[in-house]
């Protein structure tokens, strides 16, 4: 690649850069409540200001870190709080799958990286710019990092002033997270399949919420969805057919 190419590629590579970043922030605004009360059930549940920031600075996994806490505090056998994290992440196998055969022109060290910052959001969003041919990865990591980025904060800004808010449950500042999600289904509402596909997962999600209890609908709810999925594709019956 010659100096002239380098340079030509470089505003495009800000701009995508930039662009990401932009596009992320309506997720940052969402997800900021919640990573107060990350941070501050972290405090209440014994963790410093320090370890808290570390945790959502290593993990990075949303829900999952509140899972954890919730676990750490009892006397659960570690196997049970590993395999109750894995239930909750298992989505992410999925995205990981879904979204791996969109990363194959990046380098192998850019689709490591990639798939640590993979969140609900990032695969989402990654996904419709990957329908128009523009998932780059410069795109992808301004995206991820601006998310990344205040996620930690928030953590950190919930442990060390939590307690200012006495009861975040009764004022519903953790519900603004799951309203996002539901936007992002929604963004997907023009695919084929998706009112049976998010129909079953939902009435699957509820019905394993009280039969199996929690975190174990959310995974039961996507297999069901993906199940259903694999079944009314028509690529799949025709496979199946032959």
């Amino acid at each position: 690649m010659s100096a002239a190419d380098k340079t030509d590629q470089r505003p495009g590579r800000l701009a995508d850069f930039i662009d990401g970043a932009w596009q992320s922030l309506p997720v940052v605004i969402a997800s900021a409540p919640f990573g107060v009360l990350f941070g501050m059930i972290a405090v209440q549940n014994g963790l410093s200001i320090g370890e808290a920031t570390l945790m959502s600075a290593t993990l990075f996994a949303g829900a999952s870190q509140l899972v954890g806490l919730e676990m750490f505090g009892q006397k659960i056998a570690p196997w049970l709080i590993v395999l109750s994290i894995f239930a909750v992440n298992f989505r992410h196998v999925l995205y990981s799958a879904a979204i791996g055969r969109r990363l194959r022109p990046w380098t192998r060290i850019q689709r490591i990286v990639g798939f640590f910052f993979l969140t609900d959001a990032q695969y989402a969003y990654s996904e419709k710019r990957a329908v128009i041919g523009r998932l780059t990865f410069s795109w992808y990591m301004g995206y991820a990092l601006f998310l990344y980025v205040f996620w930690v904060a928030e953590s950190a800004l919930g442990a060390a002033f939590g307690n200012l808010i006495p009861n975040p449950y009764v004022l519903g500042i953790d519900f603004m997270l799951p309203i996002y999600f539901l936007g992002m289904v929604m963004d997907f509402r023009k695919r084929p399949l998706w009112l049976p596909v998010v129909g079953a997962s939902a009435v699957a999600s509820v019905v394993g919420y009280y039969l199996v209890g929690p975190p174990w609908h959310v995974s039961l709810g996507g297999a069901v969805g993906i199940l259903l999925a694999a079944i009314l594709t028509p690529g799949t019956r025709r496979g199946g057919a032959r």
